[in-house]
């Protein structure tokens, strides 16, 4: 091998990892998070007398379904259109029904004071056709649930259709088996604690204020950093947020869990040490960690004062989902 090749390659693949997008940072469209309200629906059916259409019907609610969007990269509307299908890898499957939910235009989501899109699914016959659908093509005849989905497709209004980006939001219909089943309800917080960390130190003693929640536009004095400074950000759940629920196993019996919640954690400059924090405990039994350290950016990447969007993104393993936003300011 020519050793003198070596030192131009390190420099090379230097420069490529230098070149990396952080997933954690926002910097141009994104479809952030995709909620539903109720995440899912559990209806009561006699297996021994399958239920008439307008019955089922009677017991599904309508769903509210809601799109965090951001799109700092550019100034512009953004068109869009949701469609309720059977969930396939992220995208509808073709061989089924496919439902035109909604369509429209949205403003620019970072200079709005609400950057959602928002749809309704209504329990209509063309709903309960695509979930019979689902049904018949599904080998355990629905025990677990059947699972749909509202697809996205949100780009630039003027822009090329072929740069769309796509997101899915399963939803879910059950059957209240065992007895005990209930529906989900999306996740909640008490607050986010912020406290401020030494460059290298991981002080879990720090002094600790409460986050204040809302986006910077609406937010004349948001919480203040130095550039390239450390700030330990913990959610503090209620002590409601983890829900009991139970599921049916296959031998005809039932098990108890505990959600376990994750939180995802983006930002418009900066960078996290863990993009995604919680879960489910370890082998020997010791809870996640919850926590995410944010880094505001360097005083060489910024012009004057700046304002850093961050959005927190709490998921459970039952499709609930529900997200908040704080505003940082860094000041050289």
């Amino acid at each position: 091998m020519n050793h003198r090749l070596l030192p131009c390659l390190a420099v090379l693949f230097a420069g490529a990892c230098g070149s990396f997008e952080d997933p954690n940072i926002v910097i141009d469209l994104r479809v952030l998070a995709i909620s539903a309200s109720p995440p899912d629906q559990v209806i009561d059916v006699d297996l021994a007398a399958p239920p008439s259409p307008e019955s089922l019907l009677a017991q599904l609610a309508p769903t509210e379904v809601c799109a965090l969007i951001a799109d700092p990269g550019l100034e512009r509307r953004l068109t869009w259109s949701m469609t309720v299908c059977k969930y396939d890898d992220a995208r509808c499957d073709p061989d089924f029904s496919e439902i035109v939910l909604a369509s429209g235009v949205i403003d620019d989501p970072d200079r709005i004071p609400t950057p959602t899109l928002c749809a309704t699914v209504e329990p209509t016959l063309e709903l309960l056709v695509l979930l019979s659908e689902i049904l018949e093509d599904d080998t355990l005849r629905g025990l677990g649930g059947i699972d749909y989905a509202v697809l996205l497709r949100i780009g630039g209004e003027d822009a090329d259709r072929a740069l769309d980006q796509y997101a899915t939001k399963r939803l879910r219909v059950a059957p209240r088996i065992p007895a005990a089943r209930a529906a989900n309800t999306n996740p909640d917080i008490e607050r986010f604690d912020a406290s401020l960390q030494a460059a290298d130190d991981d002080d879990e003693d720090a002094e600790a204020t409460p986050l204040v929640l809302g986006r910077c536009l609406e937010n004349p004095t948001p919480y203040e950093l130095p550039p390239d400074t450390k700030v330990r950000l913990r959610p503090i759940e209620p002590a409601t947020a983890r829900e009991v629920y139970a599921v049916p196993t296959l031998d005809g019996s039932s098990q108890v869990f505990t959600e376990s919640l994750t939180y995802q954690w983006i930002a418009s400059a900066g960078s996290f040490s863990s993009g995604s924090t919680g879960g489910p405990r370890d082998v020997s039994g010791n809870p996640a960690p919850l926590y995410s350290d944010y880094r505001s950016p360097p005083a060489e990447e910024l012009d004057g004062p700046t304002d850093v969007t961050l959005w927190i993104i709490q998921r459970d393993e039952r499709l609930g989902v529900h997200w908040y936003e704080a505003c940082v300011r860094v000041a050289p």
